[in-house]
This record gives structure tokens, sequence and C-alpha cells, in this order.
């Protein structure tokens, strides 16, 4: 018997577990528009590739049919502006994630619910791995992108451009771990001078 063959831009999510094939390949950076919405201009143009693999399985489950899953690594590098001396910043994205498909929304977000390790997601007639590799990789973005080791401070002072900011959010930042200190430096300022 000939094996099937998937397309990865029109998965049949369930032909793929129950033949427990694999899929791997690469895409252009430049074809992910979304991920590439903040990409600095000034930055090297968005060269590069998405590199992906995809598993289909299934697993027994008791008194039903099959599970269908589906695991997923992805890896791509990206650039974002550091926020610390605002220049340009590679971002290495790994992922790793393992999605079990059942039937239906409501399925899926009750179970989804009760899972913290694994995504549920409803089975779809045909998945678009493209745009769920990208979904992802957007997870996967760092909520401040900055250099590990940024050389540059922060510029200006508190209340004095953005760089004020940074250093006023860093200092609450330090404050929030302190309760006590950010009691006394309250009352400080609080009284008539």
């Amino acid at each position: 018997m000939k094996p099937r063959s998937h397309d990865p831009q029109r998965l049949d999510v369930v032909a793929l577990a129950a033949d427990g094939a694999r899929l791997e390949g690469g895409w252009p950076l430049a074809g992910f528009a979304r991920l590439l919405d903040e990409h600095p201009v000034e930055a090297a143009p968005a060269a590069g590739e998405v590199h992906w693999r995809a598993r289909g399985f299934q697993r027994a489950a008791a008194g039903s049919a099959p599970q269908v899953w589906l695991e997923l690594e992805v890896r791509a590098e990206v650039q974002r502006r550091c926020q610390r001396c605002l220049q340009p910043v590679t971002i290495t994205l790994q992922v790793r994630r393992r999605l079990r498909f059942v039937d239906g929304e409501a399925q899926a977000a009750a179970l989804d619910a009760d899972d913290d390790e694994d995504d549920v997601l409803a089975i779809e007639r045909a998945l678009d791995l493209h745009a769920l590799v990208e979904d992802e990789l957007l997870l996967a973005l760092p909520m401040v992108p900055r250099h590990a080791h940024c050389s540059a401070p922060a510029a200006g002072t508190p209340g004095d451009g953005a760089g004020g900011v940074a250093q006023a959010a860093e200092a609450e930042a330090g404050e929030a771990a302190h309760p006590f200190a950010a009691l006394a430096n309250w009352r400080a300022r609080a009284r008539p001078q």
C-alpha cells in the first residue's frame, strides 16, 4: 500500500496521526507577515528560514476512539528592537508543543481548561500548518525583547523620555519586590516639605 502524502498547508491531522507520519521542512521567514510586523527597519532584511517538524500520533483512550495528537517543533531567528538600547536584537525562537485534537470547539475549550501541559484544539478539515507555526512563534516572542548583555544603559533620567520611563518601570519593579521599601518611599514623598 502506497503511503499517503500530507500537504502541510491543508493538513488532515486525523490521517497524519493514523499513519503515525512525520513531516519536516523549512519556509522562508519572509512568508510570515505577522511575525515580521515589528521587524526593525534598520535591521538586516528578513532573511532565513523557519525550520519545522511535525509528527502525528494516536493514543489509546478507554471506552472511546483513539486520541489524535500532533507534536510540533519549530526554530527561527527574528529581529526585534532591544527595549534597553533601542538597537536591533536577534532573538532565537524555539518551540516544542504537543497538541491534542478533539471534535468541536466546546469540547476543546472544556478540555483545554483542565489540561495545563498540552494544548487542546478542535479538529479542522484542513489544518494550515504554516499558520499554526506562525501562531506558535508569536506566542514564543519575549514580552520585552532586549540583548542578553546590553552594553548601552537606558538613556535619560526618570520622567525624561523613553529611557526615563524604562528606568522608572525598573524602579517600580524593584519596589514591588520590596513592599516595605515602596511604603517608605511613598511616605517620604507624601510628607510636606
